[in-house]
């Protein structure tokens, strides 16, 4: 009797695991990146030149020779979620589909504000950070990534104390996300 106890007791402690960590796992991640293509390469040689103004940074001109590889990506944010800062290995046009999204240089810390509809480029090469300001909405994002590598990595991150540093630096805090 005390063999079946234990195994009773054993069987209900795994099915609670099970149901609690399965519970976990239908929590939306922070921020899930949701591919909409693989990685495609363009027919024959593809540049790209693109240039931007934007308030408090000198003009930014980037320009690469070969853009021949392509992905899009839709990104969900949930509310107060803050993407690490990065950078990428190609040069990033981000559309906003739904809710608020802050993009943020390391470079001046400015807090740049998009909503539905707008869209903006991301030269990659820049550190930056972005984030749902939101309490309540999750914002979603979709990038179409140019000159990006037929392998590898699509977003490098700086590293915990650069991160940390930059964080402080520009007034973001991170909810745990």
């Amino acid at each position: 009797m005390i063999h079946i106890r234990k195994l009773v007791g054993s069987a209900t402690l795994f099915v609670a695991l099970i149901v609690s960590a399965s519970v976990e796992a239908n929590e939306p991640k922070p921020i899930a990146a949701e591919p909409l293509t693989q990685r495609h390469d363009f027919d024959g040689n593809v540049s790209v030149k693109i240039t931007q103004n934007l308030e408090g940074l000198p003009e930014q001109a980037i320009s690469f020779d070969d853009a021949s590889h392509l992905t899009v990506v839709r990104f969900t944010i949930q509310p107060g979620a803050v993407f690490p800062w990065h950078t990428h290995p190609g040069t990033v046009l981000i559309t906003v589909t739904e809710g608020e999204f802050v993009f943020i240089f390391a470079e001046d810390c400015l807090d740049r504000e998009y909503g539905p509809g707008d869209a903006l480029v991301d030269p990659g090469d820049t550190v930056h950070t972005a984030l749902n300001p939101s309490r309540n909405e999750e914002t979603v994002v979709v990038a179409v990534l140019l000159g990006a590598p037929a392998e590898g990595a699509l977003t490098i991150p700086v590293n915990e104390k650069r991160n940390a540093a930059l964080d402080a630096e520009c007034g973001i805090e991170r909810n745990g996300a």
